[in-house]
């Protein structure tokens, strides 16, 4: 019996230091940038305008060759529809988060893609400069 509670002791302290490591983890990640994959969805906030990364925003899709099928902008959201030349579906929603941060999400096909949804971020990103 003693034994038994010794082991559950054990790991439950070793489980403790395992989740602490995974939340310094996760913690540094966030100070070093605001990009996260969710779901389908590349998920990042940019200490930019909504205008500044709506323009932005569009630009990238015009270089990358995607053609835009849907475009809504107000005062405090905009999305972006285009699709590429395998006539997939590629939407990018904005919406300030403050007035001078923009939380932007992209979605490349209907499940998600990744990789291409980071091509067009990084596109995005280039225009800023």
């Amino acid at each position: 019996m003693q034994k038994s509670q010794v082991i559950i002791v054990l790991l439950a302290i070793g489980t403790s230091f395992i989740l602490q490591g995974c939340m310094l983890l996760a913690v540094g990640a966030g100070a070093a940038g605001s990009v996260a994959y969710v779901r389908g969805d590349l998920e990042a906030v940019e200490a930019k305008k909504l205008d500044t990364v709506y323009d932005a925003t569009k630009k990238a899709l015009e270089q990358l060759e995607l053609s835009i099928s849907k475009d809504t902008k107000d005062a405090m959201s905009a999305e972006i529809i285009a699709r590429d030349s395998q006539d997939k579906k590629i939407t990018v929603k904005l919406a300030a988060a403050t007035e001078d941060s923009t939380k932007l999400s992209i979605r490349f096909g209907v499940f998600g893609d990744e990789t291409k949804s980071r091509m067009v971020y990084d596109q995005i990103k280039k225009n800023f400069e």
